[in-house]
């Protein structure tokens, strides 16, 4: 099993995985059909497939021209909201393509049919995958649009947290820098997040993606799967775990990036009125 991290849209991830002793492959959020195509035909391989964690634009608008264009695509989700839905799948069901096994997993709250899927091999000594959609991020978890705290906090602790804790975490979303930047703010002190927020930065820099994590490295640095820890109460005044992930989440939604300090030769060039031409009306 191969996954391919595909980047689209402003900081979208769908996913194409491969099945290498076919060459059968599943996508997942097809959001921009032309580009999935191109990785198709790129790796020689045939897509069956397409699972969709849930119906916003941004990861499911590629499924009717992909369905338009491959006769035959079956297309999963659990909401009926899903464009050129064929399949509509049930929490803990399980989907078999050749060796690899897929077990859905419903967590609702960003959407309320939002589903995440668990994918492995039997007998292969590869580390299981998460494809999380807008649940679960790396260092953050996703908004509740459609759903609650309590929602969340099952999702994130009974559902996906019970994972093996190998699993690797391929998430809708590069926001890994901003999310450790407001880890960072809750707890000032850890050693792992200011390590892993380094290393996000310099992949950023780099313009390469910071996916997959593991479930277990989150456990570490993510403060939406600590709540039980004292600093995460410390800094939210709460102590149940539901109102420290409610309180959290509305800190991460106020929460501004730093402000960039201005390029020093920049604020020269304005003050001697270089950008003048630029500038003036024509």
């Amino acid at each position: 099993m191969k996954v391919k991290v595909i980047s689209v849209l402003e900081d979208n991830y769908m996913y194409l995985v491969i099945e290498e002793s076919t060459r059968d492959a599943i996508a997942v959020d097809a959001a921009v059909p032309k580009r999935l195509l191109e990785i198709i035909r790129k790796e020689d391989v045939v897509l069956r497939a397409v699972l969709t964690t849930h119906h916003h634009w941004d990861h499911a608008r590629g499924n009717e021209e992909l369905a338009r264009l491959c006769p035959g695509l079956r297309v999963y989700g659990a909401d009926e909201r899903i464009g050129a839905l064929t399949h509509k799948v049930t929490h803990d069901q399980e989907l078999t393509f050749g060796a690899i096994r897929v077990r859905c997993l419903f967590t609702p709250c960003h959407t309320s049919g939002h589903m995440c899927y668990f994918m492995w091999e039997d007998g292969s000594p590869d580390a299981p995958a998460l494809f999380s959609g807008d649940t679960l991020f790396v260092g953050g978890c996703g908004k509740f649009f459609e759903g609650t705290a309590e929602q969340m906090y099952a999702n994130l602790t009974q559902i996906l947290g019970a994972l093996p804790k190998e699993t690797k975490v391929f998430c809708g979303h590069e926001c890994t820098v901003r999310n450790l930047k407001f880890a960072l703010k809750v707890e000032p002190e850890n050693e792992i997040v200011k390590k892993k927020l380094a290393w996000a930065k310099q992949r950023d820099d780099e313009d390469l993606p910071t996916v997959p994590s593991t479930l277990q490295e989150e456990f570490l640095y993510n403060p939406f799967l600590r709540v039980t820890e004292e600093p995460l109460q410390k800094f939210t005044g709460k102590t149940d775990p539901v109102e420290v992930l409610r309180t959290l989440h509305t800190e991460k939604d106020n929460f501004k990036k730093p402000k960039e300090r201005p390029n020093p030769q920049a604020m020269l060039a304005f003050d001697w009125g270089l950008f003048s031409p630029f500038l003036e009306k024509k």
